[in-house]
């Protein structure tokens, strides 16, 4: 079962074709993409996928809304133009993200705790990593044959 999802995985992205128009259409289909794969690596039961989820999502939505915050303040930086005090601000309101993102990742470990064993949280972990690394070496082979 698990070879068939992954050639699905590498099947569905080779025949879709990422465009900046569909930015959020690609997104939608990358999250259903690690929503499935997810899923039938932690083997999740329909109760334990009922509680896990809303953990889950709300917890990456609030990553993500911490992470934009955090490349929009770095985005806008003006070296040149940046004085000492307005250095120390913006460093001052990252720790300050860094700090909640730290609350949220420990709220969301507490929260996983209720619904998921220790193994299957472990094996979370290892889970996205492996989709991470598989995302992005389909992401390197596409441009690799483009150039």
């Amino acid at each position: 079962m698990k070879k068939s999802i992954i050639t699905l995985f590498i099947l569905f992205l080779s025949v879709t074709t990422f465009s900046q128009n569909d930015r959020k259409e690609r997104e939608d289909k990358i999250k259903a993409l690690k929503v499935a794969y997810i899923t039938e690596n932690l083997n999740l039961s329909t109760t334990e996928a009922e509680k896990f989820w809303p953990v889950y999502n709300t917890y990456e939505e609030q990553i993500q809304n911490i992470r934009s915050e955090y490349h929009s303040k770095k985005r806008d930086i003006n070296f040149e133009t940046l004085s000492e005090n307005e250095a120390q601000k913006l460093l001052d309101e990252m720790e300050a993200l860094n700090l909640k993102r730290n609350n949220i990742n420990d709220k969301y470990k507490l929260a996983l705790r209720k619904v998921l064993s220790a193994k299957k949280t472990l094996l979370l972990k290892n889970t996205e990593d492996n989709f991470k690394r598989k995302m992005f070496n389909e992401y390197k082979k596409r441009n690799d044959s483009k150039n």
